[in-house]
């Protein structure tokens, strides 16, 4: 630990009056109780966490962390999501330009050993790496007199209803508990210790850090403060500030060198802020040391009680909205790691269920209105080199993220991404103008804190333009759910700027005659071994296919920029089409080189974005290019990474083949890729596994495209009755179905916009006209 102290006393005068605004969380309801306890919204524990991926996430979007649920030692392990390494900076190669026409040449006369050489050698960013998510530290608290091999009755728990952690045991005599609750309101993490005897609860409570820090004790109140670490010959630019008050309920309390104790008191609360000076991408003259005083100022004024009631209110509004039922057995009743340990061999529908409302859960900790997007790991990471950086890398893992995000109405959670996207415009704009001579906008496979966009890594992963594309989509969808036209005019500038870059840049294959991005790569894959760099990969074609298809309806949809449309609407149709390749499969790239490909199982699907997340593949719609994917995915296999595996389940879904996507979910919640604490494992942690697995569980009971609205359209034997309600479809429309023996037995349609939709169960129909906001109610008896 880099860390020093400095140790100052003030007056106690004021904390009795302080202490006493502090009463315990309101209790649950018995209804609540049954419902957390159902093993569908808990997740539980016999014994306490040794690694990380056993403690259990809390968070608020921005603050957040990892509760180990110790018994003479707790450990909360923080962290911020604004706290990276580095600063602002420019990474475009400024030879990038000049070499990019002899990349290009080289590439057309099929010289693609020598293309990559040159452009690992002129068009990589400097530096080659970006910036990483940082963790600020751990809170500490030791329990001196509670011997942890004593204790009886031991249980921790996480009620995703609540967003509450909760620890508890016996020892002696005394019942001990621990509630950790991160507030979205009042942007605190609060924590409470009680006891069941007065005078019981005695702990020593300090702050550490891996970061280069100096800790404060003034009374109560623990302050580290700090600075960032540089990376890649970046320096740091931001301060951070962590900050803890110790509030007791009777008792003493002694500020010590290394933290604060307190004795005999019936109850101890400890309020924690964290932040730093960053303000956006190029601005960081914010003051940590104001914004942390101001918050935990505001919260001990409200005290334990008025944090969680503000904040269980604001997370129910949202966790609520959806509610799943796929049915239970006796598993459910076991610990969460029993049962994850064990469930590719048992039947256990709720823990699917439990999955699900997880993964809901995991979206809104990490990702409100005004923190950053959710990053590889959501907010939570405790290593300073963690895991390819912990960024957004945005050539799926981002995107992936916030698959759940509309259709498990969790619409709120896209607030940072759209904000993320007009940063990296801006950025994107410096990149197109100076790599490429273009206008517009780019960003390619991987970003940062600090928004940088010029390709990373080396060619072979880094050289790919498309992921500002993609992420355009992911506008397109918050209005295409939503189908607020405010909204769509404030982001198709966004949009028209991606697009507008593709204009400048496509090139003319001279062999087809079709147009194509080059250079480019299809994400992470090599096509010949060493060798990725490529001309038009066919997920290239297809996500330029939707951007400009968006862009043109958004034109038509605000009535503005008729030429631009019409233009993008004439491209658009001299793309290079989706081939079919001598193995029967979709071909990744414009060559068959799929059979030649050094990783025939490659973890990526890049060429079945056209199935899923996009709609341009469809069984009925292309039934040949469907036929194709589906042969891909044999080719590939079932089982990969965490993220993989989810975006597998995903495409068999969309294929309308529920028992198989039902048995890739069971590899995907069984142990090898799924912690104890229900985290993903890529391995290691990727939370995109998360995400994806519940945007699957969502996909195969309810899809939804342009007009049409399927029901249970990839439904496994597995599940037999069920229910789910608030799921959202496009068009502004949600859903509510339950089914009975595998046979649908109503479905609620509201929408609140009027107009006709095709329902569809299976190969039969139903046609609806839908006024707003009033029920349409349907049954196995309304399809013809």
């Amino acid at each position: 630990m880099r860390q020093s102290h400095i140790v100052t006393r003030r007056t106690m005068l004021g904390q009795s009056a302080a202490a006493a605004t502090l009463a315990v969380a309101p209790p649950v309801t018995a209804s609540e109780r049954v419902e957390a306890e159902s093993g569908t919204n808990r997740l539980w524990y016999r014994k306490p966490a040794e690694r990380w991926t056993e403690a259990l996430p809390v968070g608020n979007g921005r603050i957040g962390a990892m509760v180990f649920g110790g018994i003479d030692r707790e450990r909360l392990q923080l962290n911020e999501d604004t706290f990276w390494s580095g600063g602002p900076y420019d990474p475009v190669n400024p030879e990038a330009r000049a070499a990019l026409p002899d990349v290009r040449r080289l590439i057309v006369a099929g010289h693609l050993a020598e293309a990559q050489a040159l452009a690992n050698a002129k068009l990589m960013a400097k530096p080659l790496q970006q910036m990483s998510y940082q963790p600020v530290g751990d809170l500490l608290i030791n329990l001196p007199t509670i011997s942890a091999d004593s204790a009886t009755d031991y249980e921790r728990a996480l009620d995703l209803d609540s967003a509450l952690a909760v620890t508890r045991f016996t020892a002696g005599t005394v019942r001990y508990e621990r509630q950790v609750f991160a507030c979205p309101v009042h942007q605190v993490l609060a924590v409470r210790l009680t006891a069941s005897k007065p005078g019981a609860v005695d702990c020593d409570v300090s702050l550490d850090s891996p970061q280069s820090a100096v800790l404060g004790v003034d009374g109560d109140m623990l302050t580290l403060a700090g600075r960032n670490p540089a990376e890649q010959g970046i320096a740091g630019a931001l301060r951070f500030v962590a900050r803890a008050q110790v509030l007791r309920e009777g008792g003493t309390l002694e500020p010590r060198a290394a933290g604060v104790g307190v004795r005999d008191a019936d109850a101890v609360t400890i309020l924690i802020a964290m932040a730093t000076s960053y303000r956006r991408f190029d601005d960081t003259s914010g003051d940590p040391d104001a914004i942390t005083r101001a918050q935990i100022a505001a919260a001990a004024a409200r005290g334990f009680a008025g944090i969680f009631a503000a904040g269980v209110a604001d997370h129910r509004r949202l966790y609520r909205s959806v509610r799943l039922d796929l049915g239970r057995t006796a598993l459910a009743d076991r610990p969460t790691d029993e049962r994850i340990r064990t469930s590719e061999d048992s039947y256990d529908p709720a823990l699917a269920t439990l999955y699900f409302n997880y993964g809901r859960y995991l979206l809104i900790a990490s990702s409100r209105a005004g923190s950053q997007p959710a990053n590889l790991q959501g907010i939570w990471n405790d290593q300073v080199r963690p895991p390819w950086g912990s960024k957004y890398t945005i050539n799926i893992n981002t995107e992936m993220n916030y698959w759940p995000a509309e259709p498990t109405a969790l619409a709120e959670c896209t607030a940072p991404l759209i904000a993320f996207v007009r940063d990296l415009a801006e950025q994107g704009a410096h990149t197109a103008r100076e790599m490429y001579g273009a206008r517009g906008w780019v960003a390619h496979h991987n970003t940062d804190l600090w928004r940088a966009t010029a390709p990373i890594d080396g060619a072979s992963w880094g050289l790919w333009p498309t992921g500002g594309a993609w992420l355009c989509t992911h506008l397109w969808d918050r209005w295409d759910y939503g189908r607020d036209r405010d909204y769509l005019a404030s982001v198709y500038p966004l949009m028209r700027g991606a697009a507008q870059f593709f204009v400048d840049v496509l090139q003319r294959d001279p062999a087809s005659g079709h147009l194509v991005t080059n250079p480019s790569i299809s994400p992470e894959n090599e096509h010949h071994k060493g060798v990725s760099i490529c001309a038009g990969p066919a997920m290239d074609m297809q996500i330029l296919r939707d951007l400009f298809d968006q862009v043109a309806q958004a034109a038509a949809i605000l009535d503005i920029d008729r030429a631009f449309a019409a233009e993008l609407t004439a491209l658009r149709a001299g793309l290079a089409p989706d081939r079919i390749g001598g193995q029967g499969q979709l071909q990744e790239w414009q060559e068959d080189w799929d059979g030649e490909a050094p990783e025939p199982h490659h973890r990526h699907v890049s060429h079945l974005y056209a199935l899923y997340p996009s709609h341009q593949i469809d069984p009925d719609d292309t039934p040949a290019l469907a036929a194709a994917a589906r042969r891909s995915l044999e080719l590939r296999g079932d089982r990969a990474t965490g993220w993989a595996t989810a975006w597998r389940i995903n495409l068999w879904a969309r294929l309308r083949q529920g028992e198989h996507a039902y048995e890739i979910l069971r590899f995907l919640l069984g142990p090898a890729r799924t912690y104890p604490n229900l985290l993903d494992a890529h391995p290691p942690f990727q939370i995109d596994g998360n995400f994806g697995g519940t945007a699957a569980i969502a996909e195969m009971l309810v899809q939804s495209k342009g007009n049409q609205i399927l029901l249970l359209p990839a439904l496994p034997s597995a599940w037999p009755s069920g229910a789910i309600s608030g799921l959202r479809v496009r068009g502004a429309c949600s859903v509510d179905l339950s089914w009975r023996d595998g046979r649908l037995d109503a479905a609620t349609i509201v929408s609140i916009l009027a107009g006709p939709r095709i329902v569809r169960l299976g190969d039969r129909t139903a046609t609806v006209r839908l006024r707003p906001n009033r029920p349409v109610r349907l049954t196995e008896a309304s399809f013809r």
